[in-house]
């Protein structure tokens, strides 16, 4: 669903960056990110205070997208599609106070051209999804994914590496 008045179907705070064609559908929340020309952000979508997403993306319906992540151009993201960007979260410091920004180490993940992250992927802090590389839905990335390569399953692991050219060609290794 494409809003026309998004003010009163999505919370986007002052401090967001849209640029020209971004389509923002209903009950969506972004705040503090950027977002490139052309991209398409789903419905129950998150995308939080210094996340970025490049031009001509499509972020599926009830992704997550957290600080701290960087998607370039051309990123397709799956449903259901989780970030995580801190590897040992705890809600409280050790003396039981709440914990506060200062307290955990952000460790920032990248999704490179044209890569394409499948339905109910979570991609663990701190990894780089190479350009053109394909997460398998459901998978769970732990490490870096090369270029152009294929991964699946728990962890994700490397089932082949292909090259999709621009004109949809593919050729594979």
């Amino acid at each position: 669903m494409q809003c026309r008045d998004v003010s009163e179907l999505a919370s986007i705070a002052p401090d967001v960056s849209l640029a020209p064609g971004v389509r923002v559908s209903a009950f969506v929340n972004l705040y503090g990110c950027e977002i490139g020309q052309d991209s398409r952000i789903g419905a129950f979508v998150e995308v939080q205070r210094g996340a970025s997403i490049g031009s001509r993306c499509k972020i599926s319906s009830h992704s997550f997208v957290c600080t701290g992540v960087v998607i370039e151009d051309e990123v397709f993201i799956g449903h259901g599609v989780v970030f995580i960007n801190d590897r040992h979260p705890r809600a409280t410091r050790p003396d039981g106070a709440a914990q506060e920004e200062g307290d955990w180490q952000l460790e920032r993940t990248w999704v490179r051209r044209g890569a394409t992250v499948g339905s109910g992927a979570i991609i663990m802090c701190g990894v780089e999804i190479g350009a053109g590389a394909m997460v398998g839905a459901g998978a769970l990335v732990t490490h870096d994914v090369p270029p152009g390569a294929v991964v699946a399953g728990h962890p994700a692991r490397v089932r082949r590496i292909e090259y999709v050219a621009r004109e949809g060609s593919v050729a594979r290794d």
